[in-house]
């Protein structure tokens, strides 16, 4: 259990690297407090992370586990296999708002 737990603490770090990477610069892991899960990662303004860096990774669960923790937030679950680059899931109806508004900014600065 202990190996398992330090390397998700691991995919944590590794994914807050990624997204300070990334440009956002206040992404740092969570804090768990007394056996209470928190947000794996935080620093990402309305967006709630699940960290799953494992071989056998159990989607549904990982993206049900999400959803229940994010109250307002989008769920996603980021996740990685070994010497594979790091995958995000998401719900579609959140992908989709997401797009909207990238293809909107694009479109207007193609406007401009």
């Amino acid at each position: 259990m202990t190996n398992s737990r330090a390397k998700g603490a691991r995919g944590e770090r590794s994914f807050s690297k990624l997204c300070r990477d990334h440009g956002w610069e206040n992404a740092r892991r969570g804090q768990q407090f007394s056996g209470l899960e928190g947000e794996d990662v935080v620093g990402l303004p309305k967006i709630h992370v699940e960290c799953k860096w494992v071989q056998a990774l159990q989607l549904d669960k990982a993206m049900e586990q999400s959803i229940r923790d994010a109250q307002d937030k989008i769920p996603i679950v980021a996740h990685k296999k070994n010497y594979k680059p790091v995958m995000i899931t998401m719900l579609a109806e959140d992908w989709f708002k997401l797009y909207g508004e990238w293809y909107s900014s694009v479109y207007l600065e193609e406007v401009e």
